[in-house]
């Protein structure tokens, strides 16, 4: 049976006030030290769709789990067949205005840190290289088996190889990189091994549903929110756990904690300031009020 991911939750409070001004959020930045979480509504520029916006792919996509991936051979063939055409879609993708505003700020000085819980890569592709990857990226694998990791290009050449003949056409990608393909198109699939230790099972290196970001990992986050001044939210609903918990960490230790989204969030009763805007245009103009440059503009 295929668990399906939380889609939305039912809030008890009434809903809270937002803004579209940035004077608020602009005056916490500008104090410095300010600690950012990043989500999927922060890369749909690039044209990555999230997941639980008004068009979020969740809809209409149950993903990968992390029990299915480790107790089926067939779900394996499934997501690697889809994945292999959707992967080249993520890779291919840019930083968008957001992505680059990050990155200025960052080397502005006003912001300490980034956790992104997105998996495609495109803080470190705008500049901001350390961004903690809270669940993994798309552009590694590793063996479940030996536990080495490898590049997603060397399995992506393996594949190739394997399915010379393989026709799948990709429909629509999702933010967990794989598409949407018929059954007896996955069926004509083949996948490899780990070429390490040559029986072992790859999977990509990110955290699936179900399955627990590595401790040492959320550790290292809460020292980057531990160590700021404030945390600042962007493009993340906060369904579920994995980002809400630094919220609420933040909150509890009387740091202004702001958000920016477009809609309702599962933090908006932790935040001091939500600003609903599209986050590329309130982004620029925040770092344009900062003074910071925008690193690719000025390339």
């Amino acid at each position: 049976m295929r668990t399906r991911p939380t889609l939305s939750w039912t809030s008890a409070d009434a809903p809270l006030p937002r803004t579209s001004s940035l004077d608020e959020l602009t005056d916490v930045v500008a104090r410095g030290r300010v600690a950012v979480l990043s989500g999927a509504g922060l890369s749909t520029e690039s044209g990555i769709p999230d997941y639980r916006g008004e068009t979020g792919s969740l809809r209409r996509h149950t993903p990968m789990t992390y029990d299915e991936f480790v107790t089926s051979a067939e779900g394996r063939q499934r997501y690697w067949a889809r994945s292999h055409l959707g992967w080249r879609t993520i890779a291919r993708a840019d930083p968008n205005d957001g992505h680059r505003a990050v990155t200025a700020l960052y080397e502005g000085g006003y912001v300490d840190g980034v956790i992104t819980q997105n998996v495609d890569g495109l803080h470190q592709a705008a500049g901001t290289a350390d961004a903690i990857e809270l669940h993994g990226s798309l552009d590694r694998v590793i063996c479940l088996d030996c536990r080495r990791t490898s590049p997603r290009a060397e399995l992506d050449r393996r594949l190739r190889a394997a399915n010379a003949a393989f026709d799948g056409a990709a429909t629509r990608i999702n933010p967990d990189g794989d598409v949407e393909l018929p059954d007896d198109v996955v069926r004509r699939f083949t996948t490899v091994p780990c070429a390490d230790c040559v029986s072992g099972v790859l999977k990509p290196d990110v955290v699936f549903f179900g399955e627990n970001v590595p401790r040492p990992r959320v550790e290292q986050c809460y020292r980057l929110v531990d160590a700021a001044d404030a945390l600042l939210v962007l493009g993340s609903s906060l369904t579920v756990m994995s980002g809400l918990r630094f919220v609420r960490h933040a909150a509890k230790a009387g740091k202004p904690v702001v958000i920016v989204n477009r809609g309702e969030t599962r933090g908006d009763r932790y935040a001091s300031v939500r600003v609903d805007r599209p986050l590329g245009g309130a982004l620029t103009e925040l770092a344009a009020r900062l003074g910071c440059a925008d690193p690719g503009r000025t390339a």
